[in-house]
């Protein structure tokens, strides 16, 4: 597991969106995980710009959201504060302003009227398409991945998930107070790629800012493994693991330093 600790949260972002522009420069017609949020929101920003400034091609890079609402979907004709769909924020975040494929955008439509089908339908999407190359995520305030919520199966695939009250509190704040939406209207369940479906991505790079997601990152990152914190199943993944903290959120970790001397000597002999 490569732990990298940055200053704050810009240098974290632009560390995270050079490992994925290196990436698409390698393999221009790759496929990625996306998360929502308000942690990657630097990272897609810095994405923009590299695509605006630097050429960075998305042309054939091959796009899979992790998770929607229960219920409701894009929808275009609403101003984006009244539209709060996740596949909403992906497009007003990063794919309108970059030269992607709409059909190579591929998202859970929460207004499905058969959504366990649907949910088998996104994973046999994802392997037609090869399966994902890096996968994006965050970390929720209790440890979660996508809304696989505490007490999720670590073998889990893409399913409805009901929501808890945390989940429920932390985006109510951040997606649905602002738009006078009552806490009661909404959505309380999600469809949400599985923890078994994550850890089969061939990268993972999981991301996190500030102190209030300090103490839930060391339980991930140093703690057991344990589906009462389905992040910590970022341990059980054998393939590339790339973890990028700012100072806020390292702060709780045991082995920061470890980490540090780990990064300087993959610098200094390019490994």
């Amino acid at each position: 597991m490569n732990i990298i600790i940055r200053e704050n949260y810009n240098e974290m972002s632009r560390y995270a969106a050079g490992i994925i522009a290196g990436l698409i420069r390698s393999k221009p017609d790759c496929v990625l995980g996306m998360a929502t949020g308000s942690t990657p929101i630097g990272t897609y920003r810095e994405l923009i710009r590299m695509h605006r400034d630097e050429g960075l091609d998305f042309s054939n890079v091959r796009c899979f959201n992790l998770d929607e609402y229960l219920g409701i979907g894009l929808d275009l004709s609403k101003p984006y504060n009244e539209d709060q769909s996740y596949a909403r924020f992906m497009y007003e975040e990063l794919f309108k302003n970059i030269n992607i494929k709409k059909e190579n955008t591929s998202v859970l439509d929460g207004r499905a009227k058969d959504p366990g089908k649907l949910c088998k339908w996104y994973e046999d999407e994802i392997k037609r398409a090869g399966g994902i190359d890096l996968q994006l995520l965050g970390i929720g305030g209790d440890g979660h991945w996508a809304f696989n919520e505490p007490g999720s199966s670590l073998a889990s695939r893409t399913r409805v998930q009901a929501l808890t009250k945390q989940t429920l509190d932390d985006n109510y704040e951040m997606f649905y107070k602002n738009a006078g939406t009552a806490r009661e209207d909404m959505p309380h369940f999600a469809l949400t790629m599985g923890i078994g479906t994550i850890l089969e991505a061939r990268n993972i790079m999981m991301l996190a800012s500030g102190i209030k997601k300090a103490e839930v990152v060391a339980k991930a990152l140093e703690g057991p493994v344990t589906s009462q914190i389905t992040a910590s199943a970022i341990q059980l993944h054998s393939g590339g693991i790339t973890v990028v903290l700012d100072k806020d959120a390292a702060s709780r970790l045991v082995y920061a330093d470890r980490y540090a001397h780990v990064e300087a000597l993959r610098k200094r002999y390019s490994i």
